[in-house]
């Protein structure tokens, strides 16, 4: 195996300028490793090789092919092209096309043809569809299973629990509804009912995620735990597991609903951590450290 020269080129200006100058120079590296925003930063620097490789971590990045990073990325000259993401493709097929356009440009050069290829009509259709693509993927797709890498994980066991809900629950849900009916029966904007829609979810999560709910603010008691049904449920599961001498790793799309389970947590007494985007990177480290550690006594990972 040969022995490579690889360079990491990041920094502030001064220390990339001086990069750029002595080490960031054909013939000095054989690998550079940078950040999106050095990437961006440094675009017409890095415009001035010709790559052998192109590799990019994280590629769901790119899958908006109007993005500032996708943009960059689509200028920058390279034999071959690789793109690493653990998040499925699942969303819409245009972003499917923006990945394979990046991969292959001169193959997937129209995204209006790419759509025309894969229009669906009818259900024998999204079934035809769906074969279409496992065809067009398999020479690109280089696919890897959780239990293919790491074969001492127990085999995953899904319960879906579906909640009523609490009857503050109920008389939100009924006021977020009537006060706007006419946008659920179609005579208003789009974007107005996608707020509604997420003023529902809210809702069903927990009420006292809109402003004024909370009788009592500042005060944490058992009408937290019961002005919900999803969090009366959990608080009843959490016991059980916690009794069993299970852990647990608990996820929430809303960092309000994360401090609202914070308060349920405490209250009850459970040791926890915390991870989301205002967790800097040492804390991270060390709250993932402690979780996974032989006999941890951290019960949750919120």
């Amino acid at each position: 195996c040969p022995v490579l020269r690889p360079e990491k080129f990041h920094g502030n200006k001064e220390e990339r300028e001086f990069q750029k100058e002595e080490t960031i120079q054909p013939g000095k590296f054989d690998v550079c490793v940078t950040s999106y925003e050095m990437v961006i930063k440094e675009k017409t620097h890095l415009k001035q090789f010709a790559w052998r490789y192109i590799v990019i971590d994280e590629a769901h990045r790119i899958k908006n092919e109007n993005s500032l990073l996708s943009r960059v990325v689509r200028v920058l000259r390279a034999n071959n092209r690789m793109l690493i993401t653990g998040t499925p493709l699942q969303n819409n097929l245009h972003e499917l096309w923006a990945l394979l356009n990046f991969l292959l440009p001169d193959v997937f050069s129209s995204a209006e043809k790419f759509d025309d290829w894969f229009q669906i009509d009818t259900e024998d259709q999204k079934q035809d569809v769906v074969k279409q693509l496992h065809r067009l993927l398999r020479p690109f797709l280089l696919r890897r299973l959780k239990v293919e890498v790491e074969k001492s994980l127990p085999p995953k066991r899904e319960t879906i629990l579906k909640v009523g809900m609490s009857e503050m629950q109920r008389k939100w849900y009924t006021q977020v509804m009537q006060k706007d009916l006419d946008v659920i029966n179609g005579s208003g904007e789009r974007s107005r009912l996608l707020n509604i829609v997420m003023q529902l979810r809210k809702c069903c999560n927990h009420p006292y995620l809109f402003e004024g709910a909370d009788p009592d603010p500042g005060v944490t008691d058992e009408s937290l735990i019961e002005a919900s049904g999803k969090v009366h449920v959990l608080d009843r599961l959490l016991t059980k597991l916690k009794d069993r001498g299970h852990r647990v790793v608990l996820f929430s799309q809303f960092t309000t609903t994360l401090d609202l389970l914070d308060d349920v947590l405490r209250y009850r007494g459970y040791e926890f951590s915390r991870l989301d985007g205002g967790t800097n990177r040492v804390q991270r480290t060390v709250d993932i450290q402690s979780f996974n550690a032989p006999n941890s006594s951290v019960f949750l990972f919120l």
